[in-house]
């Protein structure tokens, strides 16, 4: 039996230094299978943005652990983990200088940077074809966040993490930017968890939704079964 892309178990974080101690998540479990995506709803201050970061340890977990295709990420050195498992943020953080350099960075860190063709690859598939050489400063909100995507996807990962992608965007690079999302997302089979405010974004884009409340799973199901309202 094949083992899940992306496996969840009991993963929990205590808030840093603060006694009493307090949950940020506590006991998170979830399983997803190669190609699906998992959105996450929730109030602020539910431990969404939190569950994410322990998902490619930008944040450590207290306890419990995640897998990948079967294999514990213990182990893993970090850098490894986030070439297997690439983020977006809510905003795009791009670094000083042109889109191609940006793009670069993660491949070169592992020491297998890309050819021109690449890289202008990557640009065509997020809809900005011939922007290597633009400078990140004149780019628009919509356009830094296809750059980033392009970041992301430059490191060839297995798994996608998204924390609210669109939501520092207008209406217009919003719908713009989840359309994109989905089709990268599916063009290339990836495994995505894609945290939201927005139910009809999750019904839309989402195979399963987690709902998290005060860092622990209140409900984890279909968007049919969870989002019928």
């Amino acid at each position: 039996m094949t083992a899940p892309a992306l496996e969840c178990d009991h993963l929990t974080r205590i808030a840093p230094g603060e006694i009493p101690a307090r949950p940020l998540v506590q006991n998170v479990q979830f399983q997803l299978e190669r190609g699906q995506v998992l959105a996450i709803l929730g109030p602020s201050g539910a431990g969404k943005t939190t569950l994410l970061r322990m998902l490619n340890r930008l944040d450590e977990p207290t306890s419990g652990t995640v897998r990948l295709n079967g294999q514990d990420y213990r182990p893993m050195p970090p850098q490894e983990l986030r070439r297997h498992v690439g983020m977006g943020m809510q905003r795009a953080y791009l670094f000083p200088g042109n889109v191609a350099s940006n793009i670069q960075y993660g491949p070169t860190q592992c020491g297998a940077p890309l050819e021109a063709a690449q890289i202008e690859a990557l640009l065509e598939q997020v809809g900005l074809p011939d922007y290597a050489s633009r400078d990140v400063r004149t780019l628009s909100g919509g356009e830094s966040q296809r750059v980033a995507i392009a970041r992301a996807l430059a490191n060839n990962p297995e798994v996608l993490l998204l924390d609210e992608p669109t939501s520092a965007l207008d209406d217009v690079a919003k719908q713009s930017i989840e359309r994109l999302l989905s089709s990268v997302v599916h063009a290339r089979h990836l495994t995505c968890v894609w945290v939201t405010h927005d139910h009809a974004q999750a019904r839309r884009v989402a195979d399963r939704v987690l709902l998290l409340e005060a860092g622990q799973t209140i409900a984890l199901g279909s968007p049919e079964e969870l989002l019928r309202a």
